[in-house]
This record gives C-alpha cells, sequence and structure tokens, in this order.
C-alpha cells in the first residue's frame, strides 16, 4: 500500500498524565519512526503539546474553531481538518471518531469499563451515548482493542463482526528499564503507580498494608493523580502520597520497590503494570482477565476483593526476597515480548483492513 496520511486524535494529550495519553503519545511516535513515509497529524480543537523529540513527519498542534461549523468538532470541524491536510484516515484514540462516515476511521476501545459500572466514571455520559452508535453503526470502519480480553467482550456487548475487531496489545516506553532505587524514599516500599479513582481498587491495598504495618516497618507509596471522584487520604505514618511523578522518576521508583501492587477490579490492558514489570519490579496484581493476559507467567495475581489474600502475598515478598528475585527475573522475561514498533506494525495493518473496508 502506497504512503498513507493520517489523523489521530489528540484530545488524550490535553490530559497530564494516564493510560490513554501514554498511548497516543507513544503510538503516534512509534508509527512515524516505523513508516517514515507515511504523514501524522495529531489534531484537537484543544490546544496540545507534544513531549520531547518528534519525528519530522510527525505534526502536532490544535486548529484553531473559527466557524460556527468548526466548533462543532466531531461533526465538521475534524472532517474540514482532515480534508485540509489530505488525509487518508482518522484514528480515533479515545473512544470516538468522526460522526459522518466520509472517509475510514479506526477506534481503539481501550476497555468496557464505562458500561460495566457507571460508579467507576463520573464523567463519561458522553462516552456511553455516543460510542455504541458509533461501534454498531459501522462509523468506525474498524476497532482496535488493546487486548483479547477486551475483544471478546466488545463483540459480545455491543455485537460487532468479529472480522471487525483486531487486539493490538501496548507496551511500555523503552526508558522503562530497572534503574536505581530513589533516594528520597525509606525502604522498604510498596508502590501503586496510576490515577487515584474508583476503578483501581485502592482501598483494598490500603487495609492489606495497614495490617502488614503492625508488625512490619514498611511504607507504602501512591504515585499518580487523584480524580474528582476519590476521596482525599488522611496522612498517616508510612503512607507516602506522591501526586504525579515525572516520567523520569517512574523507573527508579518501580525498581526499588518491594513489589508494585495492582488491584484493579477491571482493565482493558494495565500499562502500569507492564511498565514496572520491564523495570524488573515484582507485580503483585488482580486477576482481571486483561492483566492475566499482559502479565501471563510474570506477576503474581490475586483476587481483587481478597484483602487476606494480598495481605499474605505482600507479607511473603517481604519475608522472602530471595524468592522475589525469581519473580522479578519472569517479569523482565514478559515484558521482553512487547514493544511500540511491534504495537506501531499491528496498528498500521488495521489502517490498510479499514481503507480495503471502506472502499468496498
Amino acid at each position: 500500500m502506497p504512503a498513507l496520511t493520517i489523523a489521530l486524535d489528540a484530545t488524550p494529550l490535553t490530559i497530564s498524565s494516564g493510560g490513554i495519553r501514554r498511548y497516543t503519545e507513544e503510538l503516534s511516535k512509534a508509527l512515524a519512526v516505523a513508516f517514515p513515509e507515511d504523514r501524522y497529524y495529531l489534531i484537537s480543537d484543544q490546544p496540545i503539546e507534544l513531549a520531547g523529540p518528534v519525528p519530522s513527519n510527525l505534526h502536532g498542534g490544535a486548529k484553531a474553531s473559527n466557524t460556527v461549523l468548526e466548533r462543532r468538532w466531531w461533526l465538521w470541524g475534524a472532517q474540514m481538518e482532515m480534508r485540509r491536510l489530505g488525509c487518508n484516515l482518522f484514528h480515533g484514540t479515545n473512544f470516538s471518531v468522526p460522526y459522518l462516515r466520509r472517509r475510514p476511521s479506526v477506534m481503539t476501545l481501550h476497555d468496557l469499563s464505562p458500561w460495566i459500572n457507571p460508579n467507576w466514571h463520573h464523567a463519561a455520559e458522553r462516552v456511553r451515548a455516543r460510542t455504541p452508535y458509533l461501534l454498531r453503526f459501522g462509523i468506525a470502519t474498524m476497532i482496535i482493542t488493546p487486548s483479547d480480553a477486551v475483544r471478546r467482550e466488545a463483540i459480545a456487548r455491543f455485537r460487532i463482526a468479529p472480522e471487525r475487531v483486531a487486539a493490538v496489545p501496548e507496551a511500555a516506553a523503552s526508558w522503562f528499564r530497572p534503574s536505581a532505587a530513589p533516594t528520597h524514599l525509606r525502604q522498604p516500599y510498596f508502590l501503586f503507580v496510576g490515577t487515584l479513582e474508583p476503578r483501581k481498587n485502592v482501598p483494598l491495598i490500603l487495609e492489606a498494608w495497614r495490617k502488614l504495618k503492625e508488625s512490619h516497618d514498611v511504607s507504602l507509596v501512591l504515585a499518580g493523580r487523584r480524580r474528582a471522584d476519590f476521596p482525599e487520604l488522611a496522612a498517616e505514618p508510612g503512607l507516602v502520597i506522591l501526586g504525579e511523578v515525572p516520567d523520569r522518576d517512574l523507573p527508579g521508583l518501580y525498581s526499588g520497590a518491594v513489589a508494585v501492587l495492582y488491584p484493579s477490579f477491571y482493565e482493558g490492558f494495565g500499562l502500569p503494570v507492564l511498565e514496572a514489570m520491564q523495570c524488573g519490579a515484582a507485580v503483585i496484581a488482580s486477576k482481571d482477565p486483561a492483566i492475566a493476559e499482559v502479565a501471563s507467567e510474570g506477576a503474581v495475581l490475586e483476587d481483587a476483593t481478597d484483602g487476606r489474600a494480598w495481605f499474605q502475598t505482600m507479607q511473603t515478598f517481604l519475608e522472602h526476597p530471595d524468592e522475589v528475585q525469581s519473580i522479578r527475573e519472569r517479569c523482565l522475561r514478559r515484558a521482553g515480548q512487547f514493544s511500540w514498533p511491534n504495537t506501531a506494525r499491528l496498528t498500521r495493518e488495521v489502517y490498510e483492513e479499514a481503507i480495503r473496508r471502506f472502499g468496498r
């Protein structure tokens, strides 16, 4: 297939952190590097900024919405911008594509959490309303899911033809690697990295850690943005709330932890799990199907509702560090099976399939 000009939804880049931002940023760069003959445009009706150096064929920025039509972004504005840029296809990186079927489109459906439990998302009414329409009526030509688990869920829930849905795994950025532990944190510590929100099940590890602290001098470190629907945590000895952490500090945080804890009730992929594994961290995560698919033989998996099991596993990790070393090695091996170049290659194959399907 000849060179393509692709528009990607840059809206996730307006958020300071989170898995969808990471996905949009890393994927767009990996595509531009892997396919230098293509042109990639990150488009949005809001100001966005790409971090770090970017390939010369990747262009970012917001289109000023000067007219009434342009301000109706998903109906007209995105279409007008793609026509101006000569784009062949739109990739919706965040649950949406333009509403009119003027050109091929691909939607990444990260997970089904907005529909599984509305209490997990305090501001997802628009996604819950519009995304099923875009899926069922073929407005999105092809759909990408980050795991086979989400692919199966999407086909069943939205009654999508299986051939329209491709599972394309994500990856951890290359700079996630074993690093020196941070000197400003007192050892030992358990670590959670992720947005503080109801779905992440943080109260479970808080209770397990409090019980463990009765007999062990160990800290719990929480790193991530607190969403508005997650209550503020009161200060207590040993609980370290870092808030958002610069990317450069994450490898050391992961590497220095006794274990990285990820007790989420539900995930579409679980990117922090893979980031931690790529840093050589031992990981204790929930038995969510997507997390189990990603972690495979690497992480130790526990039921997201079994606080006693989490306490016992954390205790074992703390008291038997020699046994944990083999888990770290398993995590590293498993993480080595993922890469953004591979994600970019598989994603572009979906673009090509979307263009073929749209032309029928």
